[in-house]
């Protein structure tokens, strides 16, 4: 046996990149991965109680939309009844306040398609910004 022959220090150093982290190092990634984590979980629970929120209005919007379908039918029936023991006129009624709400709801539903049509630009072309009063324009072709 040769004692000249022993393990030199340098054969047991491993490379700069094989190196593995230290303790320090580790318990920083730790705590950053808890930190996301924590945001992670927020989020997460914020998005499921707008989801809740967002089911309750559907499950309310829907409650009203049957009422409404029930008062509707039922008004239908009476004014059918209504109708039946009445006698007919000769000719329609001409009523300008109902001509007058009927262009400014064709107006309206027009807008809003244009607003919901796809590809179609955020802010469609003759719709008022929401920071000015919801009433109509004063010299608006509704006012007249």
């Amino acid at each position: 046996m040769e004692g000249s022959e022993r393990d030199d220090t340098q054969d047991w150093l491993l490379p700069e990149g094989a190196a593995p982290p230290l303790l320090l190092e580790l318990e920083q990634r730790i705590d950053e991965a808890l930190v996301i984590a924590k945001a992670s979980e927020q989020a997460v629970m914020s998005v499921g109680e707008a989801a809740f929120d967002a089911a309750d209005q559907a499950r309310r919007a829907a409650d009203l939309a049957e009422r409404a379908s029930a008062a509707a039918i039922e008004a239908n029936a009476g004014r059918e009844q209504a109708e039946a023991s009445v006698p007919a006129l000769s000719g329609p009624v001409e009523d300008a306040a109902l001509r007058s709400f009927s262009e400014r709801a064709d107006q309206v539903v027009a807008r809003l398609r244009a607003v919901c049509a796809p590809g179609a630009s955020s802010r469609a072309p003759g719709l008022r910004s929401a920071s000015r009063s919801a009433g109509p324009r004063r010299g608006s072709p509704g006012d007249r």
